[in-house]
């Protein structure tokens, strides 16, 4: 079997776009992986362009051996969009290993570890308040994040994850860490934030109960001193986990000491040489993988790397409903997993997208088991529905 061609595209969600990646065969069996980056995408989509020249009339099924050929290619440069391309190239290659086994990628992998996966309703509100278009209820007050909660806790999830909403007419949210004016580079959380962000948090928890579990995101947006602040204040509301993104294991790990609340971070960082030094510093308590971003054999490894040291996953999921079937796969064929992401609040557009749609019931996922990676592209939705201009992303 040879690589004839490698297609990417880039696709109009509505409010973010993703990036996909098709790599067709000599006989006939294709391949679909996704590397959805919102704010980059075609430099994405252009990486994937760099590698495709070295792969065309390679064998996909050697999915080892071709990553070695993309990471050979970029090895002056190995991460960002290039190791993003990457991925999405090596999800194709592994879709079409396993369908040209007639199996599914879960089987590949050595067969599932649970028969289904229990799920967090992401971004609780917050594509609600940046994005009504969705058609969602408007988050004008704090009696909206309540009710909110309250539908969370009626539609059978039990865990949900937000972030630091700004309820009003227009809603919006904090995310000053992607971009912003003067004055918003510094990262630091005044009282007025600090309050605001405890009468999110126990509006969350007086709506849903004692039992469904919480986490909040604070992403790139404050300096360890704020971050300290924030889990130490939030302390008795009893979070799932408290969520932060930063480049120094030993800052994070700073944080961690410093207060009850346990962390999660890793959404951003990238194969086993990434990861290591967090995993060695004991820098957070729960760590996500990006499987769009590594790849999922690389993703596969970095899971390892963590039970190594006892430390459970929780893959980060907020793309296409392909990223969740693959972001399931990594699950069912990992024995150190604790929660899965997925968003709730999306378009219609995602569903038309695909032959198949996750099977959810009440917050858990039944695991994939169809060929490859159990679904499928539309394409004709998919070339009809094309990303022609950068709309922003949070």
């Amino acid at each position: 079997m040879k690589i004839t061609d490698i297609e990417s595209f880039v696709f109009d969600a509505g409010w973010q776009s993703w990036t996909f990646v098709k790599v067709s065969t000599d006989e006939g069996i294709v391949g679909w992986g996704e590397c959805s980056v919102p704010r980059a995408p075609f430099a994405v989509q252009g990486a994937v362009e760099d590698i495709k020249n070295i792969l065309l009339g390679k064998d996909p099924r050697a999915y080892e051996m071709r990553f070695a050929d993309m990471a050979r290619l970029g090895i002056q440069s190995p991460l960002g969009v290039r190791a993003q391309a990457a991925a999405g190239v090596e999800l194709a290659l592994i879709d079409i290993k396993a369908r040209a086994l007639g199996i599914s990628v879960v089987e590949l992998f050595g067969g599932p570890t649970r028969e289904d996966l229990r799920l967090y309703w992401s971004h609780c509100g917050t594509t609600r308040a940046l994005y009504p278009q969705l058609g969602t209820p408007p988050l004008r007050t704090m009696d909206d994040i309540h009710a909110l909660g309250k539908e969370v806790a009626a539609s059978g999830y039990t865990a949900l994850k937000t972030n630091i909403l700004l309820p009003g007419t227009p809603s919006s949210a904090h995310f000053h860490g992607f971009g912003g004016g003067p004055g918003t580079t510094d990262q630091v959380a005044n009282n007025a934030m600090l309050s605001h962000i405890e009468t999110l948090m126990g509006t969350f928890r007086d709506a849903v109960g004692p039992e469904i579990d919480i986490c909040l995101d604070l992403n790139f947006n404050f300096k360890p001193e704020s971050c300290i602040r924030i889990a130490r204040m939030l302390e008795p509301y009893k979070l799932m986990w408290l969520e932060i993104d930063m480049y120094s294991p030993e800052a994070m790990r700073n944080i961690r000491d410093s207060s009850r609340t346990p962390l999660c971070t890793g959404e951003n960082l990238i194969y086993m040489r990434d990861f290591l030094p967090y995993f060695e510093n004991r820098s957070a308590d729960v760590f996500m993988v990006d499987v769009p971003w590594v790849g999922f054999s690389q993703a596969k490894k970095v899971g390892e790397l963590a039970q190594v040291f006892e430390y459970n996953m929780a893959p980060h999921n907020y793309y296409s409903h392909l990223s969740t079937f693959i972001s399931a796969s990594l699950c069912a064929v990992l024995p150190n997993v604790h929660i899965m992401e997925t968003d709730v609040d999306e378009l219609p557009i995602k569903s038309e997208l695909m032959t198949n749609v996750p099977e959810v019931v009440n917050g858990r996922m039944t695991i994939p088991s169809g060929p490859g990676w159990g679904t499928e592209i539309r394409e004709d939705v998919l070339r009809a529905h094309p990303w022609k201009k950068a709309k922003g992303a949070w």
